[in-house]
């Protein structure tokens, strides 16, 4: 039995990765169709970090928006990823108090 749901769960975690590949493949989407998809990925990344970086200090969720914001413009001015992280790091680390 164990096996099975293992397989199961498998199958439903591949298909709607897999599926979308080969029909999007095939499809001849419109280029605003295909800057709409583009989006989604950054858009997706926003969700899942934006709650991360106002929680990051409880109660003052400003010091996460500056290390974001920290990391925003160092991205922006195309630092390495390591860079970009250990300078967010150091305005939080900074704006706590040490």
């Amino acid at each position: 039995m164990m096996l099975w749901t293992i397989i199961g769960m498998a199958f439903v975690t591949a298909v709607p990765r897999v599926v979308p590949v080969f029909l999007l493949e095939k499809l001849n989407l419109p280029e605003w169709g295909r800057k709409w998809l583009s989006a989604i990925p950054y858009a997706a990344l926003g969700a899942l970090i934006l709650p991360g970086i106002v929680t990051v200090i409880e109660g003052e969720p400003w010091i996460g928006l500056a290390g974001g914001a920290a990391a925003v413009t160092t991205a922006w001015l195309r630092a390495p990823i390591m860079v970009t992280v250990l300078v967010a790091i150091v305005v939080v680390f900074l704006l706590n108090g040490f």
